[in-house]
């Protein structure tokens, strides 16, 4: 029978009474009896009997008494002190607030870098502390900080047919590719919840070997703007584009995208309809890269479209080189349960200088551009253009509310 406790040291206040005033077989009766009711070890439960209600002069002004409803405080300092956690809250602000098991891998790195960039001024204990810590550790350090942080999604896809049976199907467990240049692609909307009339488009275009990722907003998703996003993300990849895979929707399964990749030698597949798991790698930087970034507002002004163009110059740096992901390695099924495996976590930069098809000159340069980088400054400039491209979104909400409003008054029966 289970107890609590509370059951528990109810019953060793009742058994130590009398277990001190035994004889010595009526002690290992009583130990026994003990025992069976509250589950403990014969050497523990015998301490606990032995030791409660008795008293222990310590001194002519101090008498302790043995209480086994007390739990003795250790006076102890932590390991990880103050310093230490207001240096990692830092670091973990800086990188977005992420997990202990994406932190932990890069964090000795990204101490470095901050350093060296003059945002990060540590004392050697300090640091020699933080950068050891693990992922754990981390998540239990950061649960205080977690908790004081604390519509509708609309989808924009119609299918497409032209050319549709030309393109061939690939699905998630085709996409085997162990070299950098083949991506996914998709749009994602920024309706603010009403479809109607024109609003801007963000192009997430998605590496699968590395995780390396480029955003492009766009004015709509018309055909000739997709294609010329695409062609320019293309231009500024770190490695030569190889393949391009997309959904169903008519932006993608074209005539222009299919000429584009017919004519720079790309291979062009497409998902199955109605099956978003073939496109997985780039559905989940929609949400970790896109709308964590711009949320979801309304964005249809030429403005809007240029903050959303600067916004992300700087995220694709931030995004790409100090932001680790985990991939998955291994996935078995056993009855009801899923047990999954994933590889240490290491930026999209960090995976392409292990590439083997990169050439040294591409590494050379992707370390140059990493060189002239501030993850804190970037930091900054992103939240800068974040709270722009809200005050904007706000500022057109308004006058469409008053619009609105104009046109029930004018439409009202006198």
């Amino acid at each position: 029978m289970r107890t609590t406790m509370n059951e528990r040291r109810t019953v060793t206040k009742l058994f130590a009474e009398r277990y001190q005033r035994a004889t010595k077989k009526e002690k290992g009766e009583l130990l026994n009896e003990y025992l069976k009711m509250t589950g403990y070890d014969r050497c523990y439960g015998a301490w606990l009997l032995r030791g409660h209600g008795k008293r222990v002069v310590l001194d002519s002004q101090r008498v302790a008494e043995g209480d086994v409803s007390k739990r003795l405080r250790r006076d102890c300092q932590p390991f990880y002190d103050q310093a230490v956690k207001l240096a990692l809250v830092k670091v973990w602000m800086i990188l977005d607030c992420i997990c202990g098991k994406r932190l932990a891998p890069i964090l000795a790195e990204i101490v470095t870098k901050l350093e060296a960039c003059g945002e990060l001024r540590l004392k050697a204990g300090v640091r020699e502390k933080l950068i050891s810590i693990s992922a754990a550790t981390i998540d239990r350090l950061l649960a205080s900080e977690r908790e004081k942080m604390g519509g509708r999604k609309v989808g924009h896809t119609k299918p497409g047919t032209l050319l549709k049976h030309q393109i061939p199907v690939r699905t998630f467990a085709d996409w085997n590719e162990q070299e950098p240049g083949f991506v996914e692609i998709d749009l994602v909307g920024h309706e603010g919840g009403k479809a109607s009339g024109d609003f801007c488009f963000t192009l997430d275009v998605t590496d699968i070997y590395s995780g390396w990722t480029e955003t492009r907003a766009v004015r709509n998703k018309a055909r000739v703007w997709v294609v010329q996003a695409l062609d320019g993300i293309a231009t500024g990849l770190p490695f030569s584009l190889k393949g391009v895979d997309s959904d169903n929707g008519s932006e993608f399964i074209n005539e222009h995208l299919y000429s584009y990749c017919v004519g720079r030698h790309l291979t062009f597949t497409r998902a199955r309809s109605g099956r978003k798991n073939d496109n997985c790698y780039v559905e989940q930087k929609n949400y970790s890269v896109v709308r964590r970034a711009v949320g979801y507002a309304r964005y249809e002004t030429e403005e809007q479209l240029g903050l959303l163009n600067e916004l992300y110059d700087h995220l694709r740096l931030y995004t790409n080189y100090f932001q680790p992901v985990m991939k998955l390695r291994e996935k078995k099924r056993e009855g009801s349960k899923v047990s999954k495996k994933y590889d240490s976590a290491r930026t999209p930069y960090q995976r392409l200088l292990d590439a083997p098809q990169l050439s040294k000159e591409q590494k050379q340069r992707l370390c140059r551009e990493y060189g002239k980088l501030n993850p804190a400054q970037l930091k900054r400039e992103i939240t800068r253009l974040q709270e722009e491209l809200l005050k904007s979104a706000g500022r057109e909400a308004k006058v469409d509310s008053r619009q609105a409003r104009s046109s029930s008054q004018a439409i009202r029966p006198r």
